[in-house]
């Protein structure tokens, strides 16, 4: 499923663009349930994932690369790996503001969910966003 900004996310996006709102490092979860993201989605749509080892992800600022290719602009972060101890079912990632508050983007992965077994495992996140 492709990247959705729901209509909260856009209204904080443009207010941090514009420096009408403070900005700051955005936080990278893995949610938990079945659910494909829609322009109303709200932080409360998403169940984050809780087994033991996973730790939800800082993204610095400064740590984005900013691209232009024909015409479409994308910003990409390094990926990330979380690590889970225990077993875990991982449908997709969410974004938020840095109190983790706020909900910016969110994507439904391709081929969830992910079963992690008993004995743990990982799962790899590439963040990026593009504006075309």
């Amino acid at each position: 499923m492709a990247l959705l900004v729901p209509d909260g996310g856009e209204v904080i996006l443009l207010s941090r663009m514009l420096n009408k709102a403070a900005t700051g490092d955005v936080k990278l979860h893995l949610y938990a349930n079945n659910y494909t993201p829609v322009e109303g989605s709200l932080l409360a749509n998403f169940t984050a994932c809780s087994a033991a080892g996973y730790a939800v992800k800082t993204l610095a600022g400064a740590s984005w690369t900013v691209t232009t290719t024909t015409g479409t602009t994308e910003a990409v972060y390094a990926e990330q790996t979380f690590t889970f101890t225990a077993s875990q079912v991982v449908y997709g990632y969410y974004v938020t503001d840095s109190a983790a508050t706020s909900l910016l983007w969110a994507e439904l992965f391709t081929g969830a969910p992910f079963n992690i077994p008993s004995g743990g495992g990982s799962v790899k996140c590439t963040p990026r966003i593009q504006l075309a």
